[in-house]
C-alpha cells in the first residue's frame, strides 16, 4: 500500500493497522486508545452523577438509574440515542404489561402471559430489539417483592429515565463524539483498504507472492461491516449539513459494490498467473492498473477532506480503458494462438477492471452531487 509522505489521520491510523510503520514508532497513546479512556471516563461520570441524583432527593433504588446510564452510554452520539431509545420503549412497554397482568391471576401463570404479550406486542410495533428489557421489566415489576407493583413499575421507569438523560447529556457536552465523523473517517479507511486488497489481486495476478490476500480481503470486509454499524448509528444524529447523511449513505453503497467487484476480480484472476494472452495487453493493462489503484487513494483523500469536486490531476480512467480495449481488439484476431480459457478470463479481467474504474468515478460524482459540491465542468467529466 502507497501513503503520501504527509500522511492523513486516516492514513496514520491505517498504516499502523496494515504494519506499515515500525512499532517504535507507534504512538503510546494512540489515537484509539485515547477514545477508550474517554469513554471510559464518561461511563464513571454518567454513572456517578445518576447514583449522586438518586441520593441527593431520596430516590429508591438509585442504582438503577447508574445501571441505564451505563448500559445506554455508547461511544457516540447517535449509537447512544438508538440504545436509549430501546431501552426506554423497552422499559415502558414492561412496567405497563408487568403492572397490567399483575393485577389478574397468579404467579406463574399471569408472569407467563405477561412475557409472552411484551414479546407479541414489541414485535408487532417494530420494536423488536426493545422485547428482551420488556421482559426484564416484567420480571422486576412482577417477581421483586419489595413493595407494590404500581410502585415498582413507576421506580422503575422513573430511573431509567434519569439514566438515559445523564448519559445523553454527558455525551453531548462531554467530549462529545458523533458517529457520522467515525464514519466518515472509517469510509476513507474502508477505500484504502479497498485499495489494498486490489492491489493484493493484481500481485497475484502478476505471478507474484500474495500470502496476505486473505487478510487484505478480511480488512476489507471488516471495514464494511463497521461502517454498516456506524451509518445507522448517523441516522439518529442531527445533520452535520447539507448532503451529509445522503453523502455517507451513498459512499456506504459504493463501497459494497466495490467490495463485491473485487470479490469477483479475484475469482477471475485466480488461475491466471501463468496466462500468456493477459501478458499481451502489455502497458495499456498496466497503466489502468496502476491508475485505479492511485484511484482508491484518491477517493479515500476526498472523503476525510470531505471535498469531492476537484478532479484528480493525471488521471483519466476512460481514457486508460479505451486504450485497454483497443488493445484487446488488436489481440482479437491472434485468439487462436491461445487457448479459450486464457482468453476468457483476459476479457473477465478487462470487464472487472473497467466496472472498478467507474465505480470510483461515480463515488466521488455522484457524492460530490449530493452534498450540493454540483456537477464537475465539462472537461472534467472523463476523470476519476
Amino acid at each position: 500500500m502507497r501513503f503520501l509522505p504527509n500522511k492523513t489521520w486516516s492514513q496514520q491510523e491505517l498504516a499502523i493497522k496494515l504494519h506499515v510503520v515500525e512499532p517504535d514508532k507507534r504512538k503510546l497513546l494512540s489515537w484509539e486508545r485515547r477514545r477508550l479512556l474517554i469513554h471510559a471516563a464518561k461511563t464513571a461520570l454518567a454513572a456517578a452523577l445518576c447514583w449522586w441524583i438518586a441520593e441527593r432527593f431520596g430516590l429508591h433504588d438509585g442504582y438503577w438509574g447508574a445501571i441505564s446510564a451505563i448500559i445506554v452510554l455508547q461511544s457516540n452520539f447517535g449509537a447512544t440515542i438508538s440504545a436509549s431509545r430501546d431501552r426506554i420503549l423497552g422499559t415502558v412497554i414492561g412496567a405497563a404489561l408487568g403492572f397490567s397482568f399483575s393485577l389478574a391471576g397468579a404467579v406463574p401463570w399471569n408472569y407467563i402471559l405477561a412475557v409472552l404479550a411484551a414479546v407479541v406486542v414489541c414485535g408487532l410495533l417494530g420494536f423488536r430489539s426493545s422485547s428482551r428489557l420488556a421482559c426484564v421489566t416484567i420480571t422486576i415489576v412482577m417477581l421483586v417483592q419489595t413493595s407494590s407493583h404500581k410502585a415498582i413499575a413507576l421506580t422503575r421507569v422513573g430511573q431509567v429515565l434519569l439514566g438515559i438523560v445523564v448519559a445523553v447529556a454527558v455525551t453531548t457536552l462531554v467530549f462529545p463524539d458523533r458517529a457520522r465523523i467515525r464514519l466518515r473517517d472509517g469510509l476513507a479507511q474502508e477505500f484504502l483498504l479497498l485499495g489494498a486488497f486490489f492491489e493484493s489481486i493484481l500481485e497475484r495476478f502478476q505471478g507474484n507472492p500474495a500470502e496476505d490476500l486473505a487478510l487484505a480481503r478480511q480488512r476489507a470486509l471488516s471495514a464494511l461491516r463497521a461502517n454498516n454499524q456506524l451509518l445507522e448509528a448517523s441516522r439518529n444524529e442531527p445533520s452535520g449539513g447539507p448532503g451529509w447523511r445522503e453523502g455517507l449513505t451513498t459512499l456506504v453503497q459504493f463501497g459494497h459494490a466495490l467490495f463485491d467487484t473485487l470479490v469477483a476480480l479475484q475469482l477471475a484472476v485466480k488461475d491466471a498467473h501463468d496466462d500468456v494472452y493477459a501478458e499481451q495487453l502489455g502497458p495499456a493493462l498496466s497503466k489502468l492498473v496502476t491508475d485505479i489503484g492511485n484511484g482508491f487513494h484518491y477517493v479515500a483523500r476526498c472523503i476525510h477532506h470531505w471535498r469531492f469536486h476537484v478532479p484528480p490531476p493525471g488521471l483519466h480512467l476512460e481514457d486508460d480503458i479505451a486504450q485497454l480495449e483497443e488493445r484487446m481488439a488488436a489481440l482479437r484476431p491472434k485468439g487462436m494462438a491461445f487457448s479459450q480459457a486464457e482468453i476468457l478470463r483476459a476479457y473477465a479481467l478487462q470487464l472487472h477492471l473497467k466496472q472498478i474504474a467507474r465505480l470510483l468515478r461515480a463515488s466521488r460524482v455522484e457524492t460530490s452531487q449530493v452534498v450540493g459540491e454540483g456537477r464537475p465542468s465539462a472537461p472534467d467529466d472523463d476523470h476519476i
